[in-house]
């Protein structure tokens, strides 16, 4: 059964970064016992930009243990829970194949599918690897973000119970071939299809405004 392998909270942190003071949450840290989750975060959790983090469709963000298995082999190292930022690692679940607008049980707490994580320089900067924001876009093993749909507390050991499914199937990954292929046909699924956030509706629409004025 898919569950909740850990739960990582963090608070805002300035350090330097190729000689510049940049503040980002992106550090988290595993913690013990229930942590309360509603509105737009995880209690104890906080962004520094809100600008581009968090938010509704961005309240919590998941990845996979599976996926940091795949880093282990890649990198050569064993990454602990929460280094990309995520507020929960979960084991057992294909983040990939999740479906956007499906809903899932995580203790108490319901949380709905919204979109994959498009990694920012702050992800280069947690990893010290300037590069590494393209490996990680590249390897399409983005996460994905949730919504709270109703309040509650989760917990690592918890399970993760699929709720409900859109009959309009549009997957995690389809979402980043969209973004990443630029291919029309999927790029109006997303501009067009009902359940996908707003801003990922306008990115959609966009490139192919692009596209139609042959840039």
């Amino acid at each position: 059964m898919p569950t909740v392998a850990s739960v990582n909270v963090g608070i805002p942190r300035t350090v330097e970064w190729h000689g510049r003071s940049v503040t980002s949450a992106i550090w988290k840290q595993p913690v013990t016992g229930p942590v309360a989750v509603a509105g737009v975060n995880l209690d104890g959790d906080d962004q520094a930009d809100r600008r581009v983090h968090g938010g509704e469709h961005k309240a919590v963000y998941a990845y996979a243990s599976e996926d940091y298995a795949w880093w282990a082999g890649v990198l050569g190292e064993e990454l602990a829970p929460g280094t990309f930022g995520e507020n929960l690692t979960l084991a057992g679940v294909d983040t990939a194949e999740l479906v956007v607008g499906e809903t899932w049980q995580a203790g108490t707490a319901t949380l709905r599918v919204t979109e994959p994580r498009l990694p920012c320089f702050k992800l280069g900067m947690r990893m010290g690897d300037a590069a590494f924001v393209d490996r990680f876009g590249a390897a399409r093993r983005s996460g994905s973000y949730f919504a709270v749909a109703h309040a509650g507390a989760v917990a690592a050991g918890d399970a993760f119970r699929r709720l409900d499914t859109p009959a309009d199937r549009l997957t995690i990954a389809e979402v980043v071939a969209a973004y990443e292929d630029g291919a029309p046909d999927g790029l109006r699924r997303l501009a067009e299809h009902p359940l996908v956030s707003p801003s990922w509706r306008s990115h959609a629409r966009r490139a192919l405004d692009r596209r139609s004025a042959g840039r």
